[in-house]
């Protein structure tokens, strides 16, 4: 797609056959003269699709050309529910937040991408000043505004601007398929990071859906001795043997103490209390499925093996690891996605996951 600075104005042909130009066209004409489908959630469980301005660009903005966007189980509970937490859809939303694309226009002072670029995006924007920015832990920023958490719209669009500082370019050969499953990769990368993860750990993953089988594949990359995954879904630990992990039906492991680490990403009520009993003495984990009830811990017997628990609330500073594992093969990124839609399928890939058991991750094409 051409910037809208440089649409062609439209021509007619005199009697003398030479073209003769109309009168000049206004910005606001030009931009009316791109089409930008939005899927938008009007109201809990429909999506429509409007065709909506081309947004202008603020200083440091690049405006990008979207080509993938995966489904997460956020946008799906948001669709559902309309909340998660103190997050309530309360007006029409644009949902997705795992995306790459094209940089199709620069606007002033943008000197870390160019026009051509092929970019995955960073989904969260800080304000760069707080004392959490500052500190280095900006996914932290109180004023974060996180693509498609209420109130702020996400990448379910055919254009989108968003700062050249979320962008990071994808090496020749990696698709924008791979280049949207680096958000849910981040993750699994944070994850590892938290549990303070080590080369020769042997490390336990309960839930092998897309997070769990990225993160298992991340402990690997960063020189796990094992790693085993779990879950009760046949389809899912079929997909995680594919990738050469040792697999169990959750619920069915023992409590022997036999890992160092536990990666927590399913998000049931019992699962991190039965992950802790088989940690090791000094072992740690990290917890990245929520569950929606309280979760009992029993502290008063696991904390002589003086056990570590951390939360994982996102990423900070992983994009430029995730686009190397996934260039050097290391992770494969495109292993999890499963299905794909158009834009205008964007409600029914919000359910897959509940329509077809057998799945991963859907991912949504906006320009078809």
């Amino acid at each position: 797609m051409p910037s809208r600075a440089s649409l062609r104005r439209a021509t007619r042909v005199d009697t003398g056959g030479r073209a003769a130009p109309q009168p000049p066209t206004t910005r606001r004409e030009e931009e009316s003269a791109v089409s930008n489908r939005t899927a938008v959630m009007p109201e809990l469980s429909r999506i429509e699709i409007e065709d909506r301005p081309v947004p202008a660009l603020a200083a440091r903005q690049a405006l990008v050309r979207v080509e993938s966007v995966g489904v997460c189980g956020s946008d799906t509970t948001y669709f559902t529910a309309g909340y998660i937490g103190d997050w309530v859809v309360d007006g029409p939303i644009v949902l997705g937040h795992e995306v790459a694309g094209t940089v199709v226009e620069i606007g002033a002072d943008v000197t870390q991408v160019a026009v051509g670029d092929r970019v995955a995006i960073e989904p969260g924007t800080p304000c760069r000043d707080c004392e959490d920015c500052l500190a280095g832990d900006y996914h932290l920023c109180a004023e974060l505004v996180f693509l498609a958490t209420p109130p702020h719209d996400g990448a379910l669009t055919q254009f989108m601007a968003i700062d050249e500082r979320n962008l990071f370019p994808m090496p020749e050969g990696m698709s924008f398929d791979e280049g949207a499953m680096l958000e849910p990769l981040s993750v699994g990368i944070w994850a590892c990071r938290r549990a303070g993860m080590r080369p020769g750990d042997s490390v336990l993953v309960t839930g092998a859906g897309p997070v769990g089988v990225l993160a298992a594949q991340v402990a690997r990359a960063f020189g796990a001795s094992s790693v085993r995954v779990a879950d009760v879904s046949p389809y899912r630990l079929e997909l995680a043997a594919s990738l050469g992990f040792e697999v169990e039906q959750a619920g069915g492991g023992s409590h022997e103490p036999e890992f160092d680490v536990l990666l927590e990403c399913s998000g049931a009520p019992t699962a991190l209390a039965d992950g802790l009993w088989r940690l090791r003495n000094g072992g740690r984990a990290a917890m990245v499925g929520m569950p929606k009830q309280a979760v009992e811990l029993p502290l008063s017997r696991l904390n002589v093996r003086e056990l570590s628990v951390s939360l994982v609330n996102r990423y900070a500073h992983t994009w430029p690891t995730a686009m190397a594992l996934v260039a050097s093969g290391r992770v494969d990124a495109a292993s999890i996605v499963t299905h794909h839609f158009p834009l205008d399928g964007t409600a029914d890939a919000l359910l897959l996951a509940r329509t077809e058991p057998n799945s991963m991750k859907a991912v949504i094409h906006p320009q078809r």
